[in-house]
């Protein structure tokens, strides 16, 4: 059963998480967030992970501490289920189009969390959500999901297209690397016999 669950609670966010790594793609998403769900939908559906997600927090000021505790809390839920990693295919590539935009997201279940984010948008809002918090909101993911994580945006002309492609690119990476590869038997995906600390 590869299911995760956190409990994250500071003077800034209360969040509780959870998930299913061998679900259908459910989702019971709420942020206060309107596009920060809509994104996590996506997550979600196109990762085929089971999400719940409940946060609440300081809105007030803005939005940028709710949008990067999810992140830590996904995150953090996702590496504890997947425990030591073994058996999975621990690589995952999706290219992804939404209309005129185009993005590759790629990750690695290294061990040893990093980002390249190659993405730009034309527009510095969506909704009441500044497009800079996506960024942070991979970045924490990265870091607490313990994933090498690559997003680069080829090309695209209206910010929705292009965040979204991220998010359903990340869903699809993450589903093919989070997969059981039973010719495995089980071992560690990797020539070290450990994931995680330098190369």
């Amino acid at each position: 059963m590869r299911k995760g669950s956190v409990e994250r609670n500071t003077k800034e966010t209360r969040i509780s998480a959870a998930v299913d790594l061998d679900g259908t793609g459910a989702y019971d998403v709420t942020t206060g967030i309107g596009f920060l769900d809509h994104m996590l939908d996506q997550l979600s559906r196109h990762s085929q992970m089971d999400l719940t997600l409940k946060a609440e927090g300081d809105l007030h000021i803005d939005f940028h501490h709710t949008t990067e505790d999810t992140g830590i809390a996904i995150g953090e839920a996702v590496s504890q289920a997947l425990g030591d990693r073994r058996g999975i295919a621990r690589f995952g590539d999706a290219t992804v189009p939404l209309d005129e935009a185009l993005t590759r997201v790629v990750v690695d279940f290294s061990g040893r969390p990093y980002l390249v984010w190659k993405v730009e948008f034309t527009r510095e809002n969506l909704g009441e959500m500044d497009t800079e918090l996506f960024r942070e909101w991979f970045h924490a993911f990265a870091q607490a999901a313990e994933v090498t994580l690559h997003v680069e945006n080829f090309y695209g002309t209206n910010s929705h297209h292009i965040i979204e492609s991220c998010y359903k690119g990340l869903a699809r990476a993450l589903r093919q690397a989070m997969t059981v590869d039973p010719r495995l038997t089980g071992a560690v995906p990797s020539t070290k016999g450990v994931l995680g600390g330098s190369l």
